[in-house]
């Protein structure tokens, strides 16, 4: 029963791999047509040419004994057939690369814009170097099945076909052979290819895994010589180098079984036709309608395009069974569960920066509690210092603000509204973040600080990124603010958060999120910017992440935090006065 079960859910997966491509062939279906016509017209030509050899051979009887202009003729007739086969095709493998290669950007399109639309929880839970890996190596390996399968399976199928009109025609006796032997060919390619499937798609998860652990170490390299810890990665990457090369090595050891097996049948076809054919031409000699030498030619010929087809259809279909698994992994990531749409809900605008979070649960896994009943009620304009033990829950409390992921329980406000019931684009447009791990991209200075405010004139920018201190360490750079970011070492850490303090300078939101905003600026440096932060924090609400409290004893006020819970509220001196987790936490980094 249960084997029943794997094998028709097995079945139902790849049915709807099957019916995902389909969708994917559907805009192209004209090209579809025009392979198959072409691939008609190449097997027509292809076909024509053992009938008119052997044609021809029956025109040589003997010494002195040949029609010349017959064969003149048949040859003529020849170059034309192999002329009209090899244009066409040509212009089959035109219409093939189109199609494969533009399937391949529609899918590689629909899943990179599917990855802009999950929710955080999906990328979070899985490592970046595999969901890159669907992206560009599952995605290539399906359109190499697919331009080889198109190049194959048209032809193929029409070769057998005309193969067996032709050989009804002229013997129905050979054509008998071999329509009882060559459907072995087909069981032999159908048993293996049924069991190479499971070990492609083993291969595809374990390539994945493999391209997920380099894509780490590569961009954690500092931090793997930093800990010495080459030979623990060299460790790990060799065993799932070992698990790629033994499941690889099992997939193409099987897969590779299809072409001998069915070689070997084909080659019992030739044999038993040439056989046969040897007997009719002796027994019909002198006959009214002699099976004559040229037609034996003729014959054998046919029943080697009729078995060629065979082993390139069963190649196709070992290389398919990739091709499929490769599909499945690349449709499982586009089918995946979006971010539900919020493109009719209002805008959120004219904001005053009041937020409030009522009553609100939040886990990141069912079985482990993170927050749990949380009150919290930020005035407009003041300023909110979150404070507490790593793991605490504050960068949690920043990720449901700025709706990266959405409260299990409760609701999150803004100016009294749930931000559930506003655009997300809107909500985090009115919020302005500045945290720890900088982020630019591969672009100038001027596309970085533009990002947010794309409309900020060049006196704008400028004055932004002097009140960040970037200004003088820009007009340093070989091209100033046209100079393109992207090397590692183009910048240091503290370079690059000034970058993005000037980002968000520029933009000026009602509301900021600062968390750990200069960890990585020296101490004089973080004096200027600071200072630029508070004029930048005037008549806003800010969210202020610190771990140095020497930072935050001006906020309006400061939440401690710890194990998902609110455990003290209040100003500095009131949290101090109080002697309780503040004072402790506070005297902790102060004590002498």
């Amino acid at each position: 029963m249960n084997r029943r079960k794997k094998r028709s859910a097995g079945a139902a997966g790849k049915g709807a791999t099957m019916r995902g491509i389909l969708r994917y062939l559907r805009p192209y279906l004209p090209y579809l047509v025009c392979t198959v016509l072409l691939a008609i017209v190449n097997v027509a030509g292809t076909l024509a040419v053992p009938y008119l050899a052997g044609r021809g051979i029956d025109c040589i009887l003997g010494a002195g004994e040949v029609d010349f202009q017959a064969l003149f003729r048949i040859l003529i007739a020849i170059g034309g057939c192999t002329l009209a086969a090899a244009v066409s095709l040509y212009a089959m493998s035109l219409c093939n690369n189109r199609v494969a290669y533009h399937v391949l950007s529609d899918i590689r399109t629909d899943a990179f814009k599917k990855i802009g639309v999950l929710p955080l929880r999906f990328l979070d839970g899985r490592a970046y170097g595999e969901t890159a890996s669907v992206v560009i190596t599952d995605a290539e390996q399906f359109s190499d099945g697919l331009l080889l399968g198109f190049s194959q399976l048209f032809t193929g199928a029409a070769t057998i076909l005309g193969v067996l009109v032709i050989l009804f025609f002229m013997r129905w006796e050979i054509a008998l052979i071999v329509v009882c032997v060559t459907p072995l060919s087909l069981f032999a390619a159908k048993f293996i290819s049924s069991r190479t499937y499971k070990m492609f798609k083993e291969q595809s998860e374990v390539r994945a895994e493999q391209t997920a652990l380099i894509d780490e170490m590569v961009g954690n390299l500092k931090t793997v010589k930093a800990f010495c810890h080459e030979d623990e990665n060299m460790e790990t990457f060799t065993k799932i180098n070992d698990r790629l090369e033994k499941c690889s090595l099992r997939a193409v050891f099987f897969s590779s079984t299809t072409n001998p097996a069915t070689r070997f049948i084909n080659a019992t076809v030739y044999a038993l036709v040439a056989l046969l054919g040897a007997f009719l031409a002796i027994a019909t000699a002198g006959s009214a309608a002699p099976f004559t030498v040229g037609a034996l030619t003729a014959v054998l010929n046919y029943s080697t395009q009729y078995t060629k087809p065979f082993n390139e259809i069963t190649e196709v279909v070992a290389e398919f069974q990739n091709a499929l698994a490769c599909a499945a992994r690349l449709f499982a990531l586009i089918g995946e569960e979006e971010e539900p749409s919020d493109r009719e809900l209002p805008a959120l605008s004219e904001v005053s920066g009041e937020v409030g979070l009522e009553h609100v649960f939040f886990s990141y896994t069912p079985e482990r509690k993170l927050i749990e009943d949380l009150c919290v009620t930020a005035p407009a304009g003041k300023r909110i210092a979150i404070v507490g033990p790593t793991g605490c829950g504050k960068t949690t409390l920043i990720n449901l603000l700025m709706r990266f992921y959405d409260v299990d329980g409760g609701r999150v406000s803004v100016d009294g509204r749930d931000v559930r019931e506003v655009t997300r684009r809107s909500l985090r447009e009115n919020f302005g973040m500045v945290l720890q791990e900088t982020w630019l991209k591969t672009a100038t200075v001027r596309e970085n600080l533009l990002m947010g405010n794309p409309e900020a004139s060049e006196e704008e920018m400028i004055a932004a990124a002097k009140a960040a201190h970037a200004h003088n360490f820009i007009m340093r750079l070989e091209h100033g603010y046209d100079t393109v970011l992207g090397s590692e070492g183009a910048l240091s850490q503290g370079q690059k958060q000034l970058l993005c303090i000037a980002r968000v300078m520029l933009c000026r939101p009602p509301m900021l999120i600062l968390d750990e905003a200069t960890s990585n600026i020296d101490a004089r440096t973080e004096l200027k910017v600071q200072d630029a932060f508070r004029k930048l924090m005037e008549g806003r609400t800010c969210f202020i992440v610190a771990h140095r409290l020497s930072t935050i004893e001006n906020a309006d006020l400061i939440l401690v935090m710890k194990d998902g819970k609110i455990v003290e509220r209040g100003t500095h001196k009131e949290l101090l006065a109080g002697r309780g987790f503040y004072f402790d936490l506070y005297n902790a980094q102060f004590a002498k």
